[in-house]
């Protein structure tokens, strides 16, 4: 079944907008706090200082976050099966730049991408290359690589940043609140309601968008990964992998019955939805698993050496 383009067309003109709307609420909900601290000119400060973080972190490379989490670099001639599958993904999504891998010795099942598509690249855990085959490490891989290409790591910074500023700037508010305080007891002020909503609801909203805002680059990512792999199955035999094992660990935690899930409090959609919109979509692509030697497909791919930790120097070295 191949793709539709038009529904293809709508799905993401339907996402941009869901996110041009999200992230234009985030900026609304941080200026509040900051018209009452200073008018107007609270306003345009805000947003200049989310701005100018955004810009700043763009700035550093991914390599020094990485580092920091304490992944490797996978060399090519230690995974070449994962860096045929990334050559592809990457010719497939339109990226020039040569793709980087990077190894985290941690036994969760976990991949992220860091940086954009010019200066970044992919990290899986140790517990992802045991678990999944190849065809569904593909998926997950396509994925990431999705979230590099259209630069979701500095939309999900700017969304942060303007969490994070909100939470600044009620909690000025909260000081000012305290310093009237005498003010307000004697009558010389009116206890002003606004300001104390402000401070009461504006960083749970903010919160909320950011995680919607997730919710949506994370379902973008799926339909984007199922263009470059021409496989839905394969990244949703993935994420019922990744369901079953996250569902296994809540159930060591919390007993049989682990909690149930708000779903506006995740930062990633249901899974049994994502699954549902990625067999309902079709591929585009020839699979991408069609490259491949059959026999490895549905096995875990070969590593063939790993590689130590990031010094905190590795950020000095040059891109290969």
């Amino acid at each position: 079944m191949s793709i539709d383009p038009h529904r293809l067309w709508r799905s993401r003109l339907k996402n941009g907008l869901q996110t041009l709307l999200i992230l234009a609420s985030l900026a609304l909900v941080v200026a509040l706090p900051g018209y009452l601290l200073a008018g107007g000119l609270g306003v345009v400060a805000s947003l200049v200082v989310v701005m100018t973080g955004v810009y700043a972190s763009s700035w550093v490379p991914a390599r020094v976050i990485l580092a920091n989490a304490g992944a490797g670099l996978l060399e090519r001639h230690q995974a070449p099966t994962l860096y045929r599958v990334l050559d592809l993904l990457y010719r497939r999504a339109g990226l020039s730049d040569s793709p980087q891998l990077f190894y985290l010795p941690s036994p969760d099942l976990n991949a992220f991408a860091v940086g954009s598509g010019d200066n970044g690249g992919i990290t899986v855990s140790d517990g992802l290359l045991r678990t999944l085959t190849l065809r569904e490490l593909a998926g997950v891989l396509a994925h990431e690589v999705s979230h590099l290409r259209h630069g979701d790591t500095r939309v999900m910074s700017m969304a942060a940043a303007m969490t994070r500023l909100t939470l600044w700037l009620t909690t000025l508010l909260q000081v000012s609140l305290l310093l009237m305080l005498p003010l307000i007891l004697t009558g010389e002020m009116t206890l002003p309601w606004g300001v104390l909503l402000v401070v009461a609801f504006a960083p749970t909203l903010s919160t909320l968008l950011q995680l919607a805002l997730s919710r949506n680059r994370e379902y973008t990512a799926d339909l984007d990964a199922v263009t470059l792999t021409g496989d839905p199955e394969g990244l949703a035999s993935a994420l019922a992998v990744l369901e079953r094992h996250h569902g296994r660990w809540l159930a060591t935690l919390f007993g049989r019955q682990p909690p149930t899930d708000v779903e506006w409090l995740r930062t990633h959609p249901p899974t049994e939805e994502r699954i549902r919109r990625l067999m309902a979509a079709g591929h585009q692509h020839p699979p991408l698993h069609s490259h491949l030697d059959e026999e490895h497909v549905q096995a875990p791919p070969e590593i063939l050496g790993y590689p130590n930790p990031m010094d905190r120097r590795y950020w000095r070295h040059r891109r290969r």
